[in-house]
């Protein structure tokens, strides 16, 4: 999609710190995090948000995303502390990019509940 930030970082014409690249995904630091790791991993294809991953290509894409986003926290040191994978959906629960995208946080004690 021609105006979404988060595609243009896929095409190359936003710079990001990137983490890892794969075919689906791409996981980059958060310009604004909220942990001392804070990634962000989006699908190389535009979708709104997780609602929009439906059928089995929805759901084999959710489930490469999760797998990816686990790879990237493993690589980052933050399977011994643990880490947190979280997606926002809509407005209301704080989802600020039209792209779909999975937050993964870790490097300190995270609390909960979350919001």
């Amino acid at each position: 999609m021609a105006d979404c930030l988060f595609c243009k970082i896929v095409a190359g014409g936003i710079p990001a710190k990137l983490v890892k690249r794969s075919d689906d995904a791409v996981a980059f630091h958060d310009i604004d995090g909220k942990a001392p790791v804070h990634v962000l991993v989006i699908p190389t294809r535009h979708l709104a948000a997780a609602r929009n991953a439906t059928g089995a290509e929805g759901e084999r894409l959710l489930g490469r995303l999760l797998a990816f986003s686990a790879e990237v926290a493993s690589e980052l040191g933050l399977d011994a502390g643990g880490y947190r994978i979280v997606t926002n959906t809509g407005a209301d629960a704080g989802q600020s990019v039209g792209h779909l995208h999975l937050h993964v946080l870790g490097g300190r004690k995270l609390g909960w509940p979350p919001g």
